[in-house]
This record gives structure tokens, C-alpha cells and sequence, in this order.
């Protein structure tokens, strides 16, 4: 099946090892379809955790309006290590060092702080079980009436929800590696406690400013690193005063720092981004396109 995204440049890069594809569609005229990017998602070279796409401006004052797809072509409103990546992107021959881009769930402002470390203002977190959303009404979404059996017979239950441009489902644990998240994070990604499905976190608190978390990505599994999921941990832990509002949450490709900001309840999460190559889309990545 032919592409109109043949020959388009890309870029490959990885925010704290979240892997992370770069499209910019920006006065092309183009999109992407769901089964281009699962293509995309598909071939080694090109493969991604999220594929941020790039188009013309929708509103006056910033630099893109962004898509975000996961690896199987559904779509994501939020992911802040890849709203890094794509800063560096814009910036990267600019002598300035902020940029407002904007998707699905609103302004996003981003800051360079150094050559190769970015802010990005993630804006207020949700609390309201429909704005997560969840099934059915929840009194207290710092801890949410749900129990789950995992496959190794461990009990995971409520946990903290918090959208954050996405939906986030926070357990926590006293080791993230002791409940099979590769087994389990699926099934509770489809649950039908979660219409929109949801991120699913295994977090384990070391400290008043230290978390430890492991992610299974909504439409994505597995990852190295979830910024959306970073914030929406250290939101829940700080709501429930485990943790002050600024930690540092280590996921299994690095730290990211994450401060619930006082002042406006913004969140900001500051953290590494990595070039690993540039390439063009090859027609032979949409061949088998479905």
C-alpha cells in the first residue's frame, strides 16, 4: 500500500530511554493514518514507545499543533518525555530557549535548561472520576474502590487515578518488580473500570522525595520511561502526603524530576532527552500496512 509519508525525514530519539519518533508534517498538508504509524511502530529502526507528530500552528502564539500515537496507532493527548524530545527538535537551531506547542488537551510551555535537559509545564492534574475517567462514581480518587487478583496470586488494589492529559492508575507496592506488570499491566489497561483504558503504575515510595515507579503504557506496554505517568505518581503521592510536591521518581530508564507547583498546582516535570539518529520513511515500512 503506498504512503504519502515516503521519503518524509524523522527523527529517533529517547527522553530518559522512552522511546520516542519525530514526524514533522508542518506545511506538508499531510497526516497520519493509524496504520502508518503502527508501520512505523513496526520496523526496528523507526520503532517508538510514542510517534509525535508535528502540524501547523492551530492557535496564535505557538510553534505546532502535535498528534501523539502509540505503537498500536490509537492516540495519546499527553506525553512529556516526547513533548521533550520535541523541543530540543524546534529548538535545536534557535538561540531561544522556550516554545509553546499544543495538543488535544491544551498549551503545553517548554524550557530549555540546558543542551540536552527540558521543563515542560504539564499543566493541572484531574481529579474528578468522570474526568479521569472512570466507570462509575468514586468518592475519593486518592484511593478508588477496585481490587485485582495478579496472575502470581498478589493482591493490587486501590489505587490512585489521576488524568494527566491522559488516565493513570497509580498501585502501590513495596517492590515494582514482584507483580508481573508484562502479564498483568494489560488486563488492567482493558479493565472496565477504565472506558478510556489508563496507564497503569506500580509505585514503591523510598523517601519524602524520592518514588520509584514501573509503567505499562496505555497502547504502548512496557516502557523505560512514562513522563505523563511520572507526574501523575508523584500528584497521587503528595495527595495522600506520602511525599512533598517535589520528588524525584526513577523509572527503569532514569529520573525525572516532578514539582506539583504551589502557586497555580501546575505540574512540572524536567528531565534528559538523547538524539539517536535521523532517517527517511522507506516505502517498504507501509508495504504490509493494515
Amino acid at each position: 500500500m503506498q504512503s504519502a509519508l515516503t521519503h518524509r525525514p524523522y527523527l529517533k530519539m529517547n527522553g530518559a530511554g522512552n522511546e520516542i519518533t519525530i514526524l514533522d508534517l508542518r506545511s506538508s498538508g499531510l497526516s497520519v493514518l493509524p496504520a502508518e504509524a503502527r508501520a512505523i511502530a513496526g520496523n526496528k529502526k523507526t520503532a517508538f514507545d510514542q510517534l509525535m507528530v508535528l502540524f501547523d500552528p492551530k492557535s496564535t502564539g505557538t510553534d505546532a499543533y502535535m498528534r501523539i500515537f502509540n505503537t498500536d496507532g490509537s492516540e495519546s493527548s499527553a506525553c512529556g518525555n516526547g513533548t521533550r524530545c520535541v523541543s530540543w527538535y524546534v529548538l535545536e537551531h534557535e538561540t531561544r530557549d522556550t516554545l509553546k506547542l499544543e495538543t488535544a488537551a491544551g498549551l503545553l510551555d517548554c524550557r530549555r535548561d540546558g543542551p540536552l535537559a527540558f521543563t515542560i509545564d504539564m499543566g493541572m492534574p484531574r481529579f474528578h472520576w468522570q474526568d479521569i475517567p472512570l466507570a462509575r462514581l468514586q468518592a475519593d480518587t486518592k484511593a478508588i474502590d477496585f481490587r485485582f487478583t495478579t496472575s502470581n496470586g498478589k493482591t493490587l488494589s486501590n489505587p490512585a487515578c489521576v488524568n494527566m492529559g491522559n488516565p493513570h492508575a497509580i498501585f502501590w507496592v513495596d517492590d515494582v518488580e514482584a507483580y508481573a506488570l508484562d502479564v498483568n499491566g494489560p488486563v488492567l489497561e482493558h479493565d472496565p473500570m477504565f472506558p478510556e483504558r489508563a496507564n497503569i503504575s506500580l509505585v514503591a515510595v523510598k523517601s519524602r522525595d524520592h518514588i520509584v515507579q514501573k509503567v505499562w503504557e496505555r497502547g504502548a506496554g512496557l516502557t523505560l520511561a512514562c513522563g505523563s505517568g511520572a507526574c501523575a505518581a508523584a500528584v497521587a503521592a503528595a495527595r495522600l502526603g506520602l511525599t512533598d510536591r517535589k520528588v524525584r521518581v526513577t523509572l527503569p530508564g532514569g529520573d525525572l524530576l516532578i514539582d506539583w507547583r504551589e502557586t497555580d498546582d501546575h505540574v512540572l516535570m524536567t528531565g534528559p532527552v538523547a538524539l539517536e539518529h535521523r532517517g527517511q520513511l522507506e516505502a517498504e515500512l507501509f508495504q504490509d500496512m493494515a
